[in-house]
């Protein structure tokens, strides 16, 4: 008797070329554009911090302040200092959506008062 051997055909079906040609084109093409979306937002955070360090504005300068501003703390030599430096962006920081809620907070007059700081009126 002879053994009975299967008979098993493998097939392979044909590679869609063309589909993977346009996956790795919008592949590439997507890679592109998140790469100079990147370019584009880092030009522009360069041009904001060098703009602000040109106008010599720092509103994190102010955070050395902050605990002083919300309690009945002293302000430090530290917060002194750095407020004195930020005396003429202070009207343009309270309008700053972090720390101007801080700077129109009635204990920021009291801080710059202790500082020797005369807190401008802002419009």
């Amino acid at each position: 008797m002879d053994p009975i051997q299967p008979h098993i055909q493998i097939t392979t079906l044909p590679t869609p070329f063309i589909v993977s040609n346009n996956f790795q084109s919008m592949e590439n093409s997507l890679r592109s554009c998140f790469t100079v979306a990147f370019m584009v937002l880092l030009l522009s955070a360069g041009h904001l911090q060098l703009t602000e360090a040109q106008s010599g504005c720092d509103s994190v300068q102010l955070s050395w302040c902050l605990q002083s501003i919300v309690s009945n703390i002293p302000p430090s030599q530290d917060c002194c200092r750095r407020l004195r430096g930020q005396q003429a962006c202070l009207c343009r920081e309270t309008r700053d959506p972090t720390f101007g809620g801080y700077l129109r907070h009635p204990g920021a007059r009291r801080v710059a008062t202790a500082c020797g700081v005369t807190f401008p009126r802002c419009n």
